[in-house]
């Protein structure tokens, strides 16, 4: 597997793949990977010639009162796990060649950003936007694999990779859990064995929703109120939102039917690690 750290060996990369008709799997990561990112590579791998991978803890889309040095990091972890799953390289740059003095461009996102992590935390999608798009037009895949944990996150890259007209396909993997149904997260490492279990209340609270729609109720009022009693029953959680929304778009949704696919969000803290999690609750495409 290449370590590739400057932009210009990605884009040497990257051409001698395009010479030989080469399809090209990306994979943008802020590394401490675990199983949620393997399926990611395992994704790309089955469906292109090549994959790359980048590790990069990014630092404009942390605010002046999240802890970037905090970050879980295991480079070396990282790279044999990449190794692992075959994939073919890793762009693992520092905050100095993606950002070098004099870098003065920002981007942002209207509308899909407007309410749930753009509200509480309002600088973020701002750098996820700013960072994925500088990746991109270093690395112009032919398919860039995100993964569906990150729900909001997959509608902005979406609609930036569409507004952008940058060529490559966006493929959203569904979300990795562990066996007692806790999303896989690097976020997850912060929490005590007791904090794990109380976490669990999200999952919990997602299929309390899918079983409300599966019975037949599309009130968004009813089903939420469902959810509402099972997070209710967990103190240690503080609770940022649950809704029900367009995953394209991330219009909230009254009833269950005003879209063609409609997903359950949520996000809360336990003790001091925030963690957000959904599940879709109708799905077309």
């Amino acid at each position: 597997m290449d370590i590739l750290t400057r932009i210009s060996e990605v884009h040497e990369w990257c051409a001698a793949r395009r010479s030989k008709g080469q399809s090209v799997g990306f994979v943008p990561t802020m590394g401490y990977l675990h199983e949620g990112h393997m399926a990611l590579v395992q994704q790309a791998r089955s469906r292109n010639d090549a994959v790359l991978a980048s590790i990069f803890v990014n630092p404009t889309q942390f605010s002046a009162t999240e802890d970037l040095s905090r970050y879980p990091r295991d480079f070396e972890r990282d790279c044999e796990l990449l190794r692992n799953h075959n994939c073919d390289a890793v762009f693992a740059p520092t905050p100095e060649e993606m950002y070098p003095e004099g870098f003065a461009t920002h981007i942002h996102i209207d509308g899909v950003t407007a309410e749930f992590e753009g509200a509480v935390r309002p600088t973020h999608f701002d750098g996820v936007a700013l960072v994925v798009t500088r990746l991109l037009c270093i690395t112009t895949p032919t398919a860039l694999y995100l993964g569906q944990k990150d729900l909001q996150q997959t509608a902005v890259l979406r609609r930036l990779v569409l507004d952008l007209g940058l060529q490559c396909r966006v493929v959203v993997v569904p979300t990795v859990r562990d066996s007692d149904g806790l999303a896989k997260s690097s976020r997850n490492v912060y929490l005590s064995d007791v904090q794990r279990h109380q976490a669990l209340v999200l999952s919990r609270a997602l299929r309390a929703v899918c079983a409300e729609v599966q019975s037949g109720q599309t009130s968004v009022e009813i089903v939420l109120r469902a959810a509402h009693e099972v997070l209710g029953a967990e103190p240690a959680l503080h609770l940022d939102y649950i809704a029900i929304v367009d995953p394209l778009g991330m219009n909230t949704l009254q009833d269950i039917t005003q879209s063609p696919d409609a997903a359950c969000i949520v996000a809360g803290k336990v003790g001091s690690t925030r963690l957000i999690d959904n599940c879709y609750v109708r799905q077309v495409w």
